[in-house]
């Protein structure tokens, strides 16, 4: 899953966020139903391992980013001086992507998205390029789910005060995590999310 979720953050980052920054000045992406997509012009989508651009299909196993630039019209890049994390994935390196895994990591989205938006209905869930984790934020406390990272290798569902809260809730440096294998359904995620800003506003 780790070669999968590179590139797939890789995309994100290069393909889709930076394109989207330098044409409409926001790297904010969403999530659609297998993947992700841009919430501004260009128009682009990945499902799977496919791009869409604008309608047009695009297999992107074995591709560069760069190689699919050419298809988009909107040269490979991250956003520029904004942040110092990100992928890593250089715009030339091939893709290496796995169906298999490549549908757990959206499902992990998908339910993410959809608890995120129980949990707090005023709010709209953003995939972030730089850390490639879906989130929203309320009172100083991010609540989220992430594909998996150095921290934790799986997907996880994540609660993030931007102080460190101590107890045995808090089991991540950044907060507490629970694998997203343990939540079945949103109700479960949602339940998470709901102790995590219980225990957040606690004195």
């Amino acid at each position: 899953m780790v070669a999968s979720r590179r590139a797939w953050h890789g995309v994100a980052e290069l393909l889709l966020a930076g394109p989207q920054y330098r044409t409409s000045q926001t790297i904010r992406l969403r999530i659609t139903p297998g993947g992700f997509a841009t919430v501004k012009e260009p128009d682009l989508r990945v499902e799977g391992t496919t791009l869409i651009i604008e309608g047009e299909r695009a297999a992107m196993p074995g591709h560069s980013c760069a190689g699919l630039s050419v298809l988009t019209g909107a040269p490979a890049g991250a956003p520029a001086d904004l942040y110092r994390d990100g992928s890593g994935v250089d715009p030339d390196e091939p893709l290496r992507l796995d169906d298999e895994d490549v549908a757990a990591l959206a499902g992990a989205f998908e339910l993410g998205d959809a608890a995120l938006r129980v949990f707090a209905p005023d709010q709209t869930p953003v995939l972030w390029p730089e850390h490639f984790d879906l989130g929203i934020t309320i009172g100083e406390v991010n609540y989220g789910v992430s594909p998996g990272d150095g921290f934790l290798s799986v997907p996880y569902a994540y609660v993030g005060p931007w102080q460190q809260r101590e107890g045995a809730f808090w089991n991540a440096p950044f907060g507490a995590t629970r694998p997203m294998a343990g939540l079945s359904d949103v109700d479960a995620l949602v339940a998470f999310l709901t102790e995590g800003r219980e225990r957040a506003a606690a004195p």
